[in-house]
């Protein structure tokens, strides 16, 4: 019962954003920088997943203005029986290519989006979950350094019953350190 008031307690702290012991969280600063970097991945993964999307759609419009440019081109050329004619043909003709080239890139394109969103779905799910049991793991760590305070400001070392509860709140401490959350 104990235990789950402290980690309670812990979870309170966090969500309160109440400032905690400076040197716990000094030694969690290494793995704060860790979970930066990751948080950073993953909106970096959605940000190039919606940017690919995005890109896809404008080159398909590009893409089918271009042609329509091209055949509109060549049609007034095969009108105009002048230099100019042959040289809007031309142009028709080359607009019409260039935008088949343009729609060849919708496949890599299509591919790559595919990458993305498997690797933030597998790689970033997958991390998420180890994440989210190591923030639990962590705050139950925290909520035993807390209950280990209260009990070592209590300590009376003649006291044998406190000597008792020190001890286990010592045991209890050190298996949450070693993560079996």
């Amino acid at each position: 019962m104990q235990q789950k008031y402290w980690e309670t307690k812990q979870a309170f702290i966090k969500a309160t954003g109440k400032k905690e012991d400076e040197h716990v969280v000094a030694s969690d600063a290494d793995l704060d920088a860790k979970l930066e970097l990751f948080h950073s991945i993953q909106r970096t993964c959605l940000d190039l997943s919606k940017a690919i999307v995005l890109y896809q759609k404008r080159i398909c419009f590009l893409s089918q203005e271009e042609n329509e440019l091209g055949k509109f081109l060549r049609s007034q050329g095969f009108q105009d029986k002048t230099r100019a004619g042959k040289m809007m043909q031309a142009t028709g003709k080359a607009l019409c290519f260039s935008s088949q080239q343009r729609l060849a890139l919708r496949n890599p394109l299509c591919r790559f989006h595919q990458e993305v969103e498997t690797f933030r779905h597998r790689a970033i799910s997958d991390t998420w979950l180890t994440v989210n049991r190591m923030e639990q793991c962590r705050t139950e760590y925290r909520g035993a350094l807390l209950w280990m305070k209260d009990v070592s400001q209590e300590l009376d070392p003649d006291l044998y019953k406190q000597m008792e509860k020190f001890r286990k709140v010592g045991g209890f401490m050190r298996f949450t350190k070693r993560g079996t959350c």
